[in-house]
């Protein structure tokens, strides 16, 4: 299994590639499966969610599946309602530390809790039991950050003062402590279901300075991966840190996790010699290219596949090639086809 070699940092082979969002609207099969199933029934019906999952290994061979589902969720289980229209909308935001009582108001044990995310066990065990064993399984849930911006501000996207804001005014603080239980637990559901490795993705990382970042996000992702992994000590764990960089990165080290996901504003080749010994490295080509024509992408593939074929072969160990963020909506399918083609093609000479 080439992936999980290559974020243990020993992959002696082709780096492996997936796509964040690699099942999703750009793809035929995905709209077709949308023509009967709302989102939120492809994410909880595990059959229509493995279903999913499998288009993209099934049409582009990629080396990791990972499960089709969303990050919102355990908000949702915590009580604060959640439909897409067509995107995430809340029933409510924490926007003052008294709200903080609502969250989970009716006092549910943990378990009980999870009851409400047991689909996702339910999709993963079928997408293990049919997944080549070439290729791997990922889990994923949201990094705590992200999941207070969203309770806070509905959205990862604007002016985010409230947000900021209640890092320090104490609802962060109480938001994590309620939080924190179902998130553990969520991650090990997924590990104990067949996920060869799980995700947090924190794509609200950037919009923290770096001083606030080590103080009060760091403590909270720390707790979080140390319980994760006193229960699944072999099971990687990938943190997606968007919007990042060094100043951010050098906070993480000394944490629980075995690979670093970076957006594609900072060279791979560059992000693989100088952090590539402290963690392995899953990124970057700038997802913004793959909706260029089919030509314009390809060169830019090129362009983007040429500082790295550069480097010693030892550097790429611990490379999991990908986007630096998800595939957006219009995506042409040649696009993607044609990167996997390539990438495949220039580790194989």
């Amino acid at each position: 299994m080439i992936y999980l070699d290559a974020v243990l940092r020993k992959n002696t082979q082709r780096p492996p590639v997936w796509f964040m969002r690699q099942a999703g609207r750009y793809h035929s099969h995905y709209q077709a499966m949308k023509k009967r199933y709302s989102f939120m029934e492809l994410c909880k019906i595990p059959e229509a969610a493995a279903e999913v999952t499998f288009g993209p290994i099934q049409d582009f061979d990629f080396d990791a599946a990972i499960l089709f589902s969303d990050l919102l969720f355990p908000l949702e289980v915590l009580g604060m309602g959640l439909e897409y229209t067509p995107g995430p909308k809340l029933g409510w935001h924490l926007t003052e530390k008294s709200l903080l009582s609502k969250l989970n108001s009716e006092k549910k044990s943990t378990l009980e809790l999870l009851q409400g995310i047991a689909y996702q066990g339910e999709a993963l065990k079928r997408i293990r039991s049919h997944l080549s064993p070439e290729k791997a399984l990922l889990g994923f849930v949201g990094g705590p950050l992200t999941l207070f911006y969203y309770a806070v501000e509905g959205s990862h996207q604007g002016a985010l003062h409230l947000a900021k804001e209640g890092l320090t005014d104490g609802r962060y603080e109480g938001f994590f402590k309620i939080l924190a239980p179902l998130l553990i637990e969520n991650m090990c559901l997924q590990a104990s279901s067949g996920a060869d490795a799980v995700a947090v993705m924190d794509t609200c990382a950037g919009e923290v300075e770096p001083a606030l970042f080590r103080e009060v996000v760091i403590p909270t992702l720390r707790e979080v991966l140390i319980q994760f992994r006193r229960r699944h000590p072999h099971t990687p764990v990938v943190y997606y840190s968007k919007g990042t960089g060094p100043w951010h990165w050098q906070h993480l080290e000394g944490l629980p996790f075995e690979c670093l996901g970076i957006d594609w504003h900072h060279s791979i080749s560059e992000v693989l010699q100088q952090w590539g010994s402290k963690w392995s490295i899953q990124g970057n080509f700038d997802p913004n290219l793959m909706l260029l024509p089919e030509q314009a992408c390809m060169k830019e593939i090129e362009k983007f596949f040429e500082p790295v074929l550069k480097l010693p072969r030892e550097k790429l160990n611990g490379w999991v090639c990908g986007l630096g963020h998800g595939v957006l909506q219009w995506t042409p399918e040649q696009n993607v086809r044609n990167f996997l083609k390539y990438q495949k093609e220039v580790f194989s000479k």
